[in-house]
């Protein structure tokens, strides 16, 4: 399976960075992944989620393992540093 497209749209709050969508082999698209800020200062990946009535979060969609997981993060993380770096270019 291939990421042929990653969307960014970048926010400036305090641990949301930006909004993901990723498209996988021209074929199936996943919304509304997010790019966070951890504690650490480092950003990760988060899955698109709902929130249940018990107050906790489901994900919507997600690689089924570490190897998928890390191919996302890796490739969205990517776009991510080259859409702020292009963002801080233009007026």
């Amino acid at each position: 399976m291939e990421i042929t497209e990653v969307r960014i749209t970048l926010r400036n709050e305090d641990k949301l960075r930006g909004f993901v969508n990723v498209t996988f082999d021209h074929a199936f698209v996943v919304r509304g992944m997010k790019i966070i800020k951890g504690v650490s200062g480092a950003c990760f990946v988060s899955m698109p989620s709902r929130k249940r009535p018990d107050g906790t979060h489901q994900d919507i969609a997600h690689p089924v393992t570490a190897e998928m997981r890390n191919r996302i993060e890796k490739v969205v993380l990517e776009a991510y540093e080259a859409e702020v770096k292009k963002r801080a270019i233009e007026p």
